[in-house]
């Protein structure tokens, strides 16, 4: 029983370290919907280069995904239905956070199913979800130079930010043991 009061009252305190940040302006929504018109257009291409570019910077990544964790060959990597297919999961999620980035509590309740399945379904220690922020905003400019301005940066960053924190708190909610130290 201590033992459990103890862990309870960690999980409050990681949450209250963590600072919610700074909402979005209204501009930086009109922003990130503007922007992430021109990505969704080629919504598959965009995935495939984020999970490939997650996989070949941090290779623990993989280890989440038994379909293709033992694939070393980037091609064949590449080339796997089931990273197209999480490729796809994964733009459509954030196509769904970007609709409804307006919409603070569908945004919560989009990033709590999410957070929660990757916790206890698969795992996935939630310091990959900042790798991960990272990981798009990066591809993104790249990929994209023409639309992902210093403005878009900014306004993208900022959804990042409000991504984890909210992912952050689920993870504390459920029980997840140290948030701060994982993946990094």
């Amino acid at each position: 029983m201590y033992h459990q009061v103890c862990e309870i009252h960690t999980n409050r305190e990681v949450q209250e370290q963590m600072e919610r940040p700074e909402a979005l302006t209204d501009g930086e929504r009109a922003t990130i919907q503007n922007t992430w018109a021109k990505v969704y257009e080629s919504k598959e291409a965009a995935g495939v280069t984020v999970l490939m570019r997650l996989f070949t910077s941090f290779p623990s990544a993989k280890q989440f995904f038994s379909q293709f964790r033992h694939i070393d060959d980037p091609e064949e990597m590449q080339a796997s239905t089931q990273l197209r297919k999480h490729a796809l999961r994964v733009m459509s999620a954030l196509n769904t956070l970007v609709e409804n980035v307006h919409d603070g509590e569908k945004t919560a309740a989009v990033l709590k199913l999410v957070a929660k399945s990757h916790a206890v379904k698969h795992n996935v220690e939630p310091g990959y979800f900042k790798i991960l922020a990272g990981v798009i905003l990066e591809v993104l400019v790249e990929a994209f130079p023409e639309t992902f301005d210093t403005e878009a940066q900014g306004a993208w960053s900022k959804l990042m930010a409000v991504v984890y924190w909210h992912v952050t708190q689920v993870y504390a909610e459920i029980g997840w043991s140290s948030i701060n130290n994982t993946a990094e």
